[in-house]
């Protein structure tokens, strides 16, 4: 069988699994699929796309600021279709950077605390005993705490060891693993069920018969059979990890001014709201509300999608 083959006969399952026929049979979904898909192929191209580069203190001027948005004012300038900031920064252009630092600082932040879940999750279920009690310990105090107060400690534990200077230009690795390790709880606990059920069944049992390290059942065996839970928080959390970062970066520790996120420039608009420059805040509010709920309707889907009981 040739490789064209085999790839045209994987097009033609994928087109008659029941996810696929859940999926289009869903408008919502379709939707949101597209709604998720957009923003995020405008966001990733922004350097192309902009049509200003916000952020570079030579092509701001000061005359520029405070545009109004054209289709609203007859001041504006198209220019700058969505207006301008105080500092004469495009807003448009703002929120396309900064969708783009949000995406990044949220995907990023799933993979930490997926690694780390999904690691303390295997060994827990699969070993048992000390180990399970010790870290399912760990959890149950973690799930005391909400996740923007763990996010906050770590942020200001990191702020007390090193200077303000050096947290503004690690800020996004800080801001990263802060949020990772505030979700990784839900991972952990989950897969630790599945890997309980599974590492009783045959296929394992028979991996130990044969002479496989632990470490390779976990990983060859038993992983692949709790992928579908993993899949489904990873896309819930993702818009969770972006609203945990516009709320650190609207609190003033998130991203610097310097790499606004679209929480950041939330917080700038907020500075100036009274004034009646309200666009400069509700264009990015109205961006980061799109797409979480976009990403949320997704992540309903696809719970619904890869639940047995459902079909």
């Amino acid at each position: 069988m040739t490789a064209g083959s085999q790839q045209t006969g994987w097009l033609h399952r994928a087109a008659d699994s029941d996810i696929w026929w859940s999926f289009k049979s869903s408008p919502m979904t379709v939707v949101a699929a597209v709604a998720t898909f957009l923003i995020i192929a405008v966001a990733f191209l922004s350097p192309v796309l902009a049509p200003h580069t916000p952020f570079d203190p030579a092509t701001l001027s000061l005359s520029d600021g405070l545009k109004p948005p054209v289709l609203l004012s007859s001041d504006g300038d198209w220019a700058f279709p969505l207006g301008t900031d105080d500092q004469g920064r495009d807003v448009l252009s703002s929120i396309m950077y900064g969708t783009r630092l949000s995406l990044i600082v949220g995907f990023a932040s799933v993979v930490v605390a997926m690694t780390l879940g999904i690691t303390l999750g295997l060994l827990s279920g699969y070993l048992g005993g000390a180990v399970d009690a010790l870290i399912m310990r760990v959890a149950d105090v973690q799930l005391t705490f909400p996740a923007i107060l763990v996010a906050l400690l770590i942020d200001g534990i990191v702020r007390g060891i090193i200077s303000v200077k050096r947290h503004d230009e690690i800020a996004i690795y800080v801001i990263v693993g802060a949020i990772g390790l505030s979700f990784w709880v839900q991972y952990a606990r989950t897969v630790r069920g599945s890997v309980m059920v599974e590492k009783n069944k045959e296929y394992v049992q028979a991996a130990r018969v044969i002479g496989l390290s632990p470490i390779l059942i976990m990983v060859r065996h038993v992983l692949p059979n709790v992928t579908g839970p993993v899949l489904v928080i990873a896309t819930i959390n993702l818009g969770l990890a972006i609203i945990t970062e516009a709320t650190l970066s609207f609190l003033g520790v998130g991203l610097p001014s310097t790499e606004p996120s679209l929480g950041t420039l939330i917080r700038l608009g907020n500075e100036v709201l009274q004034s009646g420059d309200w666009w400069i805040t509700v264009f990015p509010g109205i961006t980061l509300a799109a797409l979480v709920l976009a990403v949320n309707l997704l992540g309903d889907w696809l719970r619904d999608a890869l639940n047995p009981k459902l079909r």
